[in-house]
């Protein structure tokens, strides 16, 4: 396969100058909601309409596995990438029940597990391969499986839009990718390698020392530095499908609100790849995960929330639904000034 990122439209500035005198015009003090009514502008210059909406919310969830596990960068085996998509699938997991809160869909796609998932009415198979291999030896991917990967998380994106998502959010599960995401924030930052690893899914010292070993292996291997070619080598098939869904969710006019470490490696990724995506993307949180901060710094990205979160599975991007929801309806629901002092208060 041969892949090229889409052209993005841009930004309707027309439409965001006329948002902010509507958001201006409000029932309140100017500029009294602060970040808020930047959100609003936000999300109405990327749908190209005075009127933004958000309530319809697609959380796209994708699972891949890594080959670096057997090299140690891990507490967990492989096998927990199946057994917690299976908890997700009965809806037990900790995104199932925040999602429910916010009422927002939970859509998972198979990119890569390790595993032969049975068959589930909210499962999406997109499998390019049975895990990836390992970085520290070879390239994690081929540069075909990179090109399907990416092509697929664009049309998971897409069918979820057609579907009536007006916010995608990137949600991700698999052992071992805070390594890969450490690896692309190292090249695409790019940043101290020491800088960008931190504990993952609950490293102790001896463990972290180890992983910070095996990662410094894999750097060493490729001096990649062309963002594709990064990916191909050190990324796994959930991170490309999330940056092929960041990419296609744009190109639709569709905000993509952004998950913790490893799905802002997604995003660096795909900034990288197309930069005008810069201005789609909504930064959830900052992550208790070393490197995310740095990586957010680099993007150039202030998080909405704050709550020490490093989960994954998209949880923090759920968590920041209620807020791109009350930005919308700031602009269509509340009352002009006007209408409180009359016309000529």
């Amino acid at each position: 396969m041969t892949w090229t990122a889409p052209r993005l439209p841009r930004l309707d500035q027309r439409v965001a100058a006329d948002l902010r005198a509507l958001i201006d015009a409000k029932a309140k003090p100017l500029g009294a909601l602060g970040r808020l009514e930047d959100l609003a502008v936000q999300l109405g210059a990327i749908q190209g309409t005075t009127a933004p909406r958000a309530d319809r919310a697609a959380i796209l969830l994708f699972a891949g596995d890594h080959g670096m596990v057997d090299d140690g960068v891990s507490a967990y085996p492989q096998s927990v990438t199946a057994a917690m998509v299976g908890m997700i699938l009965d809806g037990r997991a900790s995104i199932n029940a925040l999602a429910k809160t916010v009422g927002a869909e939970v859509r998972v796609i198979d990119a890569g597990v390790a595993a032969d998932l049975p068959r589930h009415p909210n499962l999406q198979s997109a499998k390019v391969r049975a895990g990836t291999r390992s970085a520290v030896r070879e390239p994690a991917m081929t540069a075909d499986e990179c090109a399907q990967a990416l092509a697929c998380g664009a049309r998971a994106a897409g069918r979820a839009i057609a579907e009536g998502a007006e916010i995608i959010a990137l949600g991700e599960m698999g052992i071992g990718n805070t390594a890969s995401a450490s690896l692309l924030l190292h090249r695409l930052g790019p940043a101290p390698l020491e800088a960008c690893i931190g504990q993952g899914a609950g490293h102790d010292a001896e463990g972290l020392a180890r992983k910070a070993a095996v990662l410094q292996r894999a750097a060493a291997r490729s001096d990649a530095t062309e963002p594709f070619e990064v990916l191909r080598q050190f990324g796994g098939y959930e991170i490309a499908m999330m940056a092929g869904a960041a990419l296609g969710a744009a190109a639709l006019r569709r905000p993509v609100v952004v998950d913790g470490f490893i799905a802002s490696a997604a995003a660096l990724v795909a900034i990288r790849l197309q930069p005008a995506l810069a201005d789609y993307c909504v930064f959830a949180h900052g992550s208790a995960e070393r490197g995310h901060r740095l990586m957010l710094q680099i993007l150039g990205a202030e998080p909405l929330l704050d709550l020490g979160l490093r989960l994954g599975e998209g949880t923090g991007a759920v968590l920041a639904m209620p807020l791109l929801r009350a930005a919308a309806r700031l602009v269509t629901d509340v009352a002009d000034l006007t209408e409180v002092l009359g016309p000529a208060g």
